[in-house]
């Protein structure tokens, strides 16, 4: 029993005296300083750039023309290549050329015309000296890109306008339900 009393007062004595080292500063050895803290962040709020208010439109990209050697012209180009029962002028043309495309069903998208969707939008055609559509750019849209998308592609199917039609003009398509 004595040995057991021994024991259990060795640990009674080793608990208090490491107790009294945690309490008491001066009896453990100190610790190294803890390192200085990091210096405060520096913050500068700077105003934010202007906002433009109207994005400019993208720029227009026309093929190159391929060079071609001079030859001479040996007999005059006909004024235009219609046949007598083709409009007079070429906005006429173009509405007729709208109106197949309608009929065939490939002007206005169904799935705008499922959603009830209308709207108005502003394609510039660039026309070569044959009459052929060599470049379009949207100018303003209907507000629905279904619809614009419909438009531009109404636009670049057009084909073998008159002589009178102008190089480069703003042409506005209509999506109206009947």
């Amino acid at each position: 029993m004595i040995r057991t009393d021994y024991r259990l007062f060795a640990a009674l004595a080793l608990s208090t005296l490491l107790h009294l080292l945690a309490v008491v500063p001066g009896l453990l050895p100190q610790a190294a300083s803890p390192p200085p803290p990091p210096p405060p962040i520096q913050a500068e709020l700077r105003p934010p750039p202007p906002v433009a208010t109207v994005a400019p439109p993208p720029p227009l990209t026309l093929p190159e023309p391929v060079p071609q050697a001079a030859a001479p012209i040996s007999k005059p180009l006909p004024a235009a290549r219609r046949p007598p029962s083709a409009p007079q002028t070429w906005t006429q043309a173009v509405r007729q050329q709208l109106q197949k495309l309608d009929a065939a069903g490939q002007f206005y998208p169904a799935e705008a015309i499922a959603r009830g969707l209308e709207g108005e939008v502003q394609v510039l055609l660039v026309i070569d000296e044959n009459g052929q559509v060599v470049a379009t750019r949207l100018e303003q849209g209907s507000g629905h890109a279904i619809l614009d998308e419909a438009a531009l592609r109404a636009a670049r199917s057009l084909k073998s306008l008159p002589a009178d039609a102008p190089r480069q003009t703003v042409l506005p398509i209509r999506f109206r339900l009947k």
